[in-house]
């Protein structure tokens, strides 16, 4: 494909260093040498999309090779898209576009009917169809006084993992949490050691490389930190970062969450998208001592192929409704279609019957995953309702137990 003096080509091995230095420049970023050579042996692994103007390297995007969970506990083929970067000099010319044409393209070609991305502006990837399907809650816990509870916890012993152990323990016992919950990816060893153990903090370089406690043998749940001292003098409190936190049950969660608040020498522990349905949330004795500081977008999905996406999750109740689905950037999903669902059965073909529910696809991307309601959508405006009670009997068939939630971050 070519954008006048710009075409598209696979990016070498032997370009990666190229390709790092404009994602770079892009993003203001200045990585020390070891966050380098760990982004070199990730991007080795993806499929590697450059804009070359000659050979000038002047746009570029990744994806990982990911598969996430669906509604229902199945799996779907979802590349996750990163370093999308486009130089300063070729802004506006059709490049990012024809950049995500061809990754969509490359998405459908293997089968995949999910992409996947964490936006930098969210004001971008809605245009290509992407919605948040996702949503991340930061909670803070006052950890100065004992961390006050309605429940008893879980007494059995806590221990902490040396961070080598780590993938071959914790990553059995991740997988057990995925399928309950959509929106979380499949993690190899790779991942593990890469993302979830690298000794220093992207985001806060005073932190301490990631500790690991685990509760119980045989392992009932187990939560990822680091720490941060304090400035006393100046009434600033130690922290206690939380990156993970699982657990089998409400009493489990409770024991690593009062681990977490007694650590010596911290008053605040902070934690980064967490659940919206975390269970303490409810179980905390002192609202005022643990609160939701913000909630934030987490994984934006692009439904690639509707038809598979909407095939390949479960449906919690009968619905039988017209869909108007607009899709500008893939055509083959736009038109009008007859959703017929339930937990028994899937049928999802074009029909001459007048709609239920007109909508973008970006906007079917949000309500996949169940993260947002279709009636909530309505009400704002963004979705249209032909018929009364369409969007509530779409929102029954898409409901889950448990809300949808992303931790890794790419």
């Amino acid at each position: 494909m070519n954008i006048g003096s710009v075409s598209l080509r696979d990016v070498p091995e032997s370009d990666i260093e190229r390709a790092l230095a404009l994602a770079c420049l892009v993003f203001h970023e200045s990585p020390d040498d070891e966050r380098r050579e760990q982004q070199q042996r990730t991007l080795s692994g993806c499929l590697r999309i450059g804009a070359y103007d000659g050979e000038e390297l002047v746009g570029f995007a990744a994806a990982h090779p990911f598969t996430v969970s669906v509604p229902g506990g199945g799996d779907l083929s979802c590349p996750g898209l990163s370093y999308v970067s486009v130089a300063p000099t070729h802004r506006r010319r059709g490049v990012l576009s024809a950049m995500m044409a061809e990754l969509f393209a490359r998405c459908a070609g293997q089968g995949a009917p999910l992409a996947a991305l964490w936006a930098s502006e969210a004001s971008i990837y809605g245009r290509f169809g992407f919605g948040p399907g996702t949503y991340g809650a930061t909670v803070e816990i006052d950890s100065r006084r004992a961390l006050a509870l309605r429940i008893s916890p879980d007494e059995r012993p806590l221990h902490l993992l040396d961070t080598d152990s780590v993938p071959a323990v914790l990553a059995p016992y991740f997988e057990t949490t995925r399928g309950p919950r959509a929106g979380r990816h499949a993690r190899t060893q790779a991942w593990w050691r890469e993302q979830w153990l690298t000794r220093k903090d992207e985001e806060d370089e005073d932190l301490s490389p990631p500790r690991v406690v685990t509760l119980g043998d045989p392992l009932a749940g187990y939560a990822i930190y680091r720490t941060k001292s304090g400035d006393w003098a100046r009434d600033v409190p130690g922290l206690v970062s939380v990156e993970e936190l699982e657990a089998d049950t409400p009493e489990g969660a409770a024991a690593l969450w009062r681990y977490l608040a007694d650590i010596d020498l911290t008053g605040t522990v902070r934690a980064h998208g967490r659940p919206l349905d975390d269970p303490l949330l409810l179980f905390a004795a002192d609202r005022d001592q643990v609160g939701v500081k913000s909630v934030e977008p987490a994984l934006w999905v692009r439904l690639v192929d509707v038809r598979a996406a909407l095939a390949a999750r479960a449906w919690a109740a009968p619905v039988d409704v017209v869909l108007a689905v607009r899709d500008a950037r893939l055509p083959a999903n736009a038109g009008t279609f007859r959703l017929i669902a339930s937990p028994d059965g899937f049928s999802y073909a074009p029909t001459d019957d007048a709609p239920d529910l007109s909508l973008e696809a970006r906007d079917l991307a949000t309500v996949y995953m169940a993260a947002t309601p279709v009636a909530a959508l309505v009400r704002a405006g963004l979705v249209a309702e032909h018929t009364q009670g369409a969007a509530s009997m779409l929102d029954a068939a898409l409901r889950t137990e448990l809300v949808p939630h992303t931790g890794d971050t790419f």
